[in-house]
């Protein structure tokens, strides 16, 4: 839906340009918007850095941003360089604002592929032109397409690094007309599976999915046949799950039908692949995790 940006543009580009700046207009002066991905390969385009750095235009930026992401990008010129932020309004999405400002380097990586979506968000993303050349452009399929989830899974693809700069220097603006409540949930989910067979399951000749429940079945059934035979247990905590004592793919083809035992957690086998939201439980099942005594990356992966 096109909002009144064009109208912003227009009434600063007559201050800008009599000050002697270059305006570069793109998507938004468009009668009609061609998608997010057409609008920042346009920007990339028009612009003639060696680096680039992105800011939706709601949100704020600090004034030291630029220098400390550039520093790191130079340190790391295959990375995306991301960086901590504040929220605004402060109270909104609580639970994602402290896993984008606390992850750890390791879980930079090992965290790509929960729904929460690229480890460094989008707005705080810092790059050379050349890496960004390499990996990119941007998916141009327009409204719905999860543009920079996509780009992301190609950057890590190709060997990329995800690296934060651990100080908040950027303003996070929450507003519930943002483009990405545009991409179906569905759609979301198919790439993620995607990646997580083609990226980690390859490595594991069996594992345990953590959660009978409705997430962890629909995990199951979104696998390819050849990676569903992988899964040796479901585990959980509830007792009532438990006492099943399986869970039965009734849609699948095979005769006889799949039956999955469903164990308690501390009677499963890692690896898990771990369908748990994390920071839901009052930490309850974080301690469950963490009695076992498991690294994650090599015997877990969260795919909550």
């Amino acid at each position: 839906m096109p909002d009144k940006s064009g109208a912003i543009i227009e009434k600063w580009r007559v201050k800008l340009e009599d000050s002697g700046v270059r305006v570069i207009v793109g998507e938004h002066n468009s009668p009609s918007p061609r998608g997010v991905g057409y609008s920042k390969n346009q920007a990339v385009a028009q612009s003639s850095g060696s680096y680039l750095c992105f800011l939706d235009s709601d949100d704020v930026m600090m004034p030291q941003r630029v220098r400390l992401q550039h520093e790191a990008s130079i340190q790391h010129p295959s990375s995306i360089v991301g960086c901590q932020v504040r929220r605004d309004p402060p109270d909104s999405t609580e639970r994602y604002t402290r896993w984008i400002n606390q992850l750890t380097p390791e879980q930079l990586l090992t965290q790509v592929f929960t729904s929460n979506g690229p480890t460094v968000i989008m707005p705080t993303w810092f790059c050379s032109r050349a890496w960004f050349s390499h990996v990119g452009p941007f998916d141009e399929g327009g409204r719905g397409v999860p543009e920079d989830l996509l780009f992301f899974y190609e950057h890590l693809r190709k060997g990329g690094g995800v690296i934060r700069v651990d100080q908040s220097l950027l303003l996070y603006r929450y507003h519930p007309q943002a483009a990405t409540h545009s991409v179906l949930e569905a759609t979301i989910w198919t790439h993620r599976v995607r990646f997580l067979e083609e990226r980690a399951l390859p490595h594991w000749a069996a594992f345990t999915i953590w959660n009978a429940g409705k997430q962890g079945r629909r995990l199951y059934r979104s696998l390819t046949a050849a990676n569903r035979r992988k899964v040796v247990a479901f585990c959980d905590v509830d007792e009532n799950k438990i006492r099943k004592g399986f869970y039965c793919h009734e849609e699948s083809q095979e005769r006889p039908k799949p039956r999955i035992p469903i164990l308690h957690f501390r009677a499963a086998r890692p690896p898990f692949i771990i369908c748990v939201k994390l920071d839901l439980t009052g930490g309850a099942f974080e301690d469950n995790l963490r009695s076992l005594h498991l690294q994650e990356g090599q015997d877990f992966l969260h795919f909550s």
